[in-house]
C-alpha cells in the first residue's frame, strides 16, 4: 500500500475530490487505501476508477465504514 486516505465524516463530493488528489501522488501500480463513511461515495468511486483506468481491487464494508483498495493505473 502506497498511501492511506481518511475521508471519514466527509460527504460528497469531498471524498472523490480528495481521492483525485491522492491518486496523483502515488506511482502507477501502487495501491491507495481510502476510508469513507458516505455511502454515496461507493458509486462515485466505482465510476471514477472505471473511467480513469484505475482498478478497484477490493471494497470492504463494516457498519457504516467503506474501505476501498485502489490500484493506480493509467489512462490510455
Amino acid at each position: 500500500m502506497a498511501e492511506k486516505l481518511d475521508t471519514k465524516g466527509l460527504v460528497c463530493p469531498i471524498p472523490i475530490l480528495k481521492l483525485k488528489k491522492a491518486i496523483m501522488r502515488i506511482e502507477e501500480g501502487e495501491t491507495l487505501l481510502v476510508e469513507v463513511t458516505d455511502p454515496n461515495s461507493v458509486e462515485d468511486f466505482e465510476f471514477f476508477c472505471s473511467s480513469q483506468g484505475h482498478k478497484l481491487i477490493k471494497l470492504e464494508e463494516e457498519v457504516g465504514l467503506f474501505t476501498f483498495h485502489i490500484r493506480k493505473g493509467y489512462k490510455k
